[in-house]
């Protein structure tokens, strides 16, 4: 991604990318051809709900009523996630 992920996006999984529960590390990881990335849970929260259906604000908004947790917080953080993410080559939008 050449630019920053807005409000309005709608991030998913790049194809090829699973999120896949990890027993051995008793988390979940990011399985990519020929990677694995392992997530903690406040990750796990955020890319379940990157299924290309939602937008960014939308996935901040449930993060924020779920966690009782003011939206500014949640926000800056999900946003830092996904950019690290699309950065990696996990996540487009």
């Amino acid at each position: 991604m050449n630019r920053l992920p807005t409000d309005e996006d709608r991030p998913r999984l790049v194809r090829g990318v699973k999120l896949r529960p990890d027993a051995a590390r008793g988390g979940h990881v990011l399985l990519a051809p020929e990677r694995v990335v392992a997530l903690n849970p406040s990750a796990v929260a955020v890319v379940e709900r990157c299924d290309g259906s939602r937008s960014l604000a939308a996935i901040v908004d449930e993060l924020a009523a779920a966690y009782a947790a003011a939206r500014t917080l949640i926000e800056s953080d999900v946003h830092a996630l996904v950019r690290d993410l699309a950065a990696k080559r996990l996540i487009e939008w």
